[in-house]
């Protein structure tokens, strides 16, 4: 098993490619999602996806696996109002919604990955599934 991201409008690999186009087909699908930051760590036993997801309650994170790939989704909703005298000096709203998704194959199950949400980090733990390789055989001609 490989793990590997899925395409992102925040893929800097394939920005280069699409320079000239002053809009993605993908982010324009995506609608107003944002691509929360992650790093990926390649342990001995297991995989470890670190993301930043501020301002995020566990409540609004939701993590699904289907098809051999994980995603990671999330909303925040964050309203800053400043009042005097009954008068709004200051009001702020910052709504969003995250999303990352990254194919792990297809030999790991839910029950196999492991997560925790603290401070606004998510962490998950994807066991390493012992991909078999095919073995290279000489074939006679007769």
């Amino acid at each position: 098993m490989a793990l590997i991201p899925r395409s992102s409008f925040f893929d800097i690999d394939s920005f280069f490619d699409d320079f000239y186009t002053p809009m993605r087909k993908e982010s324009a699908a995506l609608g107003n999602f944002f691509a929360p930051r992650v790093d990926i760590h390649d342990n001995q036993d297991h995989y470890q996806i670190t993301a930043e997801l501020p301002g995020v309650a566990k409540e609004d994170l939701h993590l699904s696996l289907e098809d051999g790939v994980l995603t990671i989704e999330a909303e925040t909703r964050q309203e800053d109002k400043e009042e005097k005298a009954g008068k709004i000096i200051r009001q702020e709203r910052r709504y969003g919604k995250y999303t990352r998704s990254f194919s792990i194959g297809p030999g790991v199950g839910e029950s196999d990955i492991d997560a925790a949400f603290e401070n606004g980090v998510l962490t998950v733990k994807v066991p390493k599934v012992n991909a078999e390789v095919p073995q290279r055989r000489r074939i006679d001609v007769k």
